[in-house]
């Protein structure tokens, strides 16, 4: 990545989930930035932002990391300035080094005044990154001047935890729900549950409390979802239903997921992979369980799960 970044040349990380790709450019950040460059981290998602920005301080202690994202923009000078992609429209031909996570990601993905955003704040080289991207994208950057660095192996060492795939009424399936809820719930392990909407999300949760285990759920919606957020990574709950907010940038020990009704439209073959790639990320905790639970098994559905098993092929 430095040696790329050296020669001017743009480069597209594609690495599994839970591969360190924000890890694998902090020398290139190290470089721009003991030669007086602009360091930029841009990311789709601002629960993201601000999870990756306290990483980065604690990383790069001597240098000003500051955040900015709607609602969060009375500070926009700063050594690394992690922001959400919209945010991109303030920084014009000012990044020497730009870094671009989820770039297969909502809202960054097929957005044009977004991708317009980007390339405009470049003043240097960028750096992409996914776990997904699409074949133009890799078609792009496998031309001249660009480059594609693959990594299809976690940091740790270890195997993706593959997806199993249950398939039932949807009576059959809340209780398939419970039972596997309450087997988490006494092995004392987190557990996501994941819903396509809103509504669901909440009807799940009223579901899940009446076992009296402490929890809560998290949507776009939720003024306070960054809090409740912080509580279940403190473990003060122990579980949290979920719409795709939480899709990205959680890594917690021994983490569980459950994806209910994911024979739903909105669950691409790349929003599993990324849901399940929140399992099983930290080395002294490399397993766990990834289900898929719905009414029919979907295209989709079969796809993520083969394609986490070819890449496990690779090891």
């Amino acid at each position: 990545m430095l040696n790329n970044y050296k020669k001017k040349i743009n480069t597209l990380i594609y690495a599994v989930c839970g591969a360190g790709k924000t890890e694998l450019v902090y020398a290139t950040i190290e470089f721009a930035l003991k030669n007086h460059l602009q360091v930029g981290f841009a990311i789709p998602r601002r629960d993201v932002v601000i999870e990756l920005a306290t990483r980065l301080q604690d990383a790069f202690k001597n240098y000003k990391v500051i955040c900015v994202y709607g609602g969060h923009n009375s500070v926009l000078e700063g050594d690394i300035i992690c922001l959400t992609t919209h945010q991109l429209f303030r920084y014009e031909k000012y990044f020497d080094l730009l870094v671009l996570d989820e770039v297969d990601a909502f809202p960054y993905k097929d957005n044009d005044v977004l991708e317009s955003f980007f390339e405009r704040s470049v003043r240097g080289n960028h750096v992409l990154m996914s776990a997904t991207p699409s074949e133009k994208l890799l078609s792009k950057y496998h031309q001249k001047d660009h480059d594609v660095v693959t990594l299809f192996k976690r940091y740790h060492g270890k195997k993706i935890p593959e997806p199993s795939i249950f398939v039932n009424l949807k009576i059959v399936n809340y209780f398939y729900l419970c039972f596997k809820f309450c087997r988490f719930m006494k092995e004392d392990k987190p557990l996501l549950i994941f819903a396509p909407t809103i509504e669901e999300c909440e009807n799940l949760f009223m579901i899940m409390r009446l076992f009296k285990v402490s929890g809560n759920f998290v949507h776009s919606k939720c003024k306070d979802r960054s809090l409740r957020i912080e509580k279940f990574r403190n473990h003060e709950y122990k579980f949290l239903v979920t719409t795709a907010v939480l899709e990205r940038g959680v890594t917690l020990k021994n983490l569980q997921v459950i994806i209910f009704n994911a024979s739903s439209f909105i669950y691409t073959k790349e929003a599993l992979i990324q849901i399940s790639g929140r399992v099983g990320r930290k080395k002294d905790a490399t397993d766990g369980e990834v289900i898929f639970i719905g009414t029919r098994k979907t295209k989709e559905m079969v796809e993520a799960r083969q394609t986490i098993i070819n890449a496990n092929k690779s090891l």
